[in-house]
């Protein structure tokens, strides 16, 4: 299997470049086997750190190889404090290295600071997910163990991170991926993640919406479709709209693409809705595709702004 999960050369209809993706034994793996000891004295500093919080259920002795070989990568130089938990997966902060800084064309004397995405292992329970990886290539040979699903996930992750930026979305940069362990763009500052669109005041509506709108068919257009695109994983920042949380995000040629996006579309329209401007989401479905001539819907301007604008 190659480890390469996007082609360079991405020749042919958008979504069917996508690689198979390896979740054979990684360095962090043999680096855990072999509990050295810096390893091991790596792993008792993070286990003695007041501030992660750990659970047993994210760190396991892999991830904290996974950990160690970011960390001799140049992708974090220290670990940060917990920014959310969820049943799939915790995020942390952490202070990215020489390689985020790269990634993120900053100069060297720059202290960027970066999201550590933690899957977990033994307490995922992807069965709600099973829509999302029946039919889609990159899942072919997987199987149904949970250790390599969640690998393959972390990994599908930062390979559609990747390709969302590639097609104009703003979405957090990714920085590198080890096992389970995602390293990327922290979207926020001092610490403060970034605030959900439904956690804001939407001053003018029409505008959001349509900067929603068409990441969603930049995103489209790069062979993806969201699959989970709502108020809450849609982030303002510093007056960009960032979308988050492409973790389930699947190819435009995956069996269940047209249902998810339509059930996109429904969200994201009905949340306007709420707040006050009125939007079909069949129209929205439609510029999204391309389907409706022009691309115009109710409400929008031939002069709307760019993906990450507000």
């Amino acid at each position: 299997m190659t480890d390469d999960l996007v082609e360079t050369d991405r020749a042919g209809t958008p979504g069917d470049e996508f690689e198979s993706i390896d979740v054979d034994d990684t360095e962090a793996t043999r680096i855990a086997r072999r509990q050295d000891r810096a390893f091991d004295e790596f792993r008792m500093r993070i286990q003695d750190s007041e501030r992660l919080k750990l659970e047993e259920s994210v760190f396991d002795e892999a991830t904290y190889g996974a950990l160690y070989k970011l960390v001799q990568d140049g992708a974090i130089e220290a670990f940060g404090g917990p920014v959310s938990t969820g049943k799939e997966a915790n995020v942390y902060t952490a202070l990215g290295g020489s390689l985020a800084r790269d990634v993120l064309g900053l100069p060297a004397e720059a202290e960027p600071e970066v999201a550590v995405k933690m899957y977990r292992i033994s307490a995922s329970d992807f069965r709600d997910m099973r829509d999302y990886l029946e039919g889609d290539p990159r899942f072919e040979g997987i199987g149904g163990d949970k250790k390599d699903v969640v690998l393959a996930w972390t990994r599908k992750e930062y390979a559609n991170l990747a390709r969302a930026g590639e097609g104009g979305v703003r979405v957090p940069a990714p920085v590198a991926v080890e096992r389970n362990a995602l390293v990327m763009e922290y979207i926020g500052a001092d610490g403060e993640r970034g605030r959900r669109l439904a956690e804001v005041d939407v001053e003018n509506p029409e505008t959001a919406y349509e900067v929603v709108r068409e990441n969603t068919r930049r995103l489209y257009e790069a062979g993806l479709v969201h699959g989970d695109l709502s108020e809450y994983n849609l982030v303002v920042q510093d007056g960009e709209m960032v979308v988050l949380d492409l973790g389930q995000a699947l190819t435009v040629h995956h069996p269940n693409a047209r249902e998810f996006l339509e059930r996109d579309c429904r969200n994201v329209t009905a949340f306007f809705g709420r707040e006050g401007y009125e939007v079909d989401p069949e129209a929205m479905l439609a510029y999204v595709t391309g389907e409706e001539a022009g691309g115009a819907t109710e409400g929008a301007e031939d002069d709307a702004p760019g993906a990450g604008e507000t």
